[in-house]
């Protein structure tokens, strides 16, 4: 079977169990479910997906980011600053999903110890393609520590989201603005601590940090956050 075929019987399967994930989670049952509902043969479910409905919450969540991608064009954010370009698209990534319930099941989920390592590279997978999607050129140890900053607040904002019931989420845009501006506060001091006297003292370590040079993934990568079909 190819990989665009694959992808689709994936699709398949992932559209069939979003009915059933706010009651059941991502669990066997709702594989199951999905499986009955797509007509998908079993063993090709299984085959696509060894985890079965674990393998179906991970693609969720990378459908998720390719969609926020799309939705991020360049006439988009233009004529915006840096942080309106990060404050957008998390905004943009959370209105995208189509029921809260499903997100709090996969946070449940990957939650769980056995699953908190593919949660963790999901979130650090979010925020690279928001990074990548607005332009981020960095190419050394600032390459970690945006991703890493912006993993803290997407998963922080994504955790408010869940419990925000005022009306159009305003609290939870108000609750990513201040997030974003602690950032932004951060990165400034940041900066300043480079120029001064102890900033220049700590040019040694800090210039060893700076020769950490950001990884590079081809696009067809198993894993790579552009793909859905893991």
């Amino acid at each position: 079977m190819s990989e665009t075929a694959q992808t689709d019987v994936k699709s398949l399967l992932l559209d069939a169990a979003e009915m059933h994930v706010p009651f059941d989670g991502w669990s066997d049952a709702t594989f199951k479910a999905a499986i009955g509902d797509s007509g998908v043969d079993p063993v090709v479910a299984k085959a696509l997906c060894p985890r079965g409905a674990v393998d179906l919450a991970i693609a969720y969540h990378k459908r998720g980011d390719s969609q926020m991608v799309a939705t991020l064009s360049e006439d988009v954010l233009s004529e915006m600053k840096i942080r309106e370009k990060i404050t957008f698209a998390v905004r943009t990534r959370l209105e995208l999903c189509p029921d809260r319930e499903i997100v709090r099941r996969g946070s449940t989920l990957f939650a769980l110890p056995q699953h908190a390592a593919a949660g963790a590279q999901l979130i650090w997978g979010t925020a690279d393609a928001i990074w990548t999607a607005i332009g981020d050129t960095s190419q050394d140890f600032n390459w970690y520590s945006k991703r890493a900053t912006l993993s803290a607040v997407y998963s922080a904002t994504v955790l408010y989201w869940l419990g925000d019931d005022s009306d159009g989420h305003a609290a939870t845009w108000a609750f990513l603005d201040r997030r974003i501006e602690n950032v932004m506060q951060f990165e400034k001091t940041k900066a300043q601590i480079n120029k001064s006297p102890v900033g220049k003292m700590m040019s040694g370590p800090l210039g060893a940090l700076s020769k950490l040079r950001a990884p590079t993934f081809p696009e067809n990568m198993p894993g790579h956050w552009g793909q859905t079909g893991n």
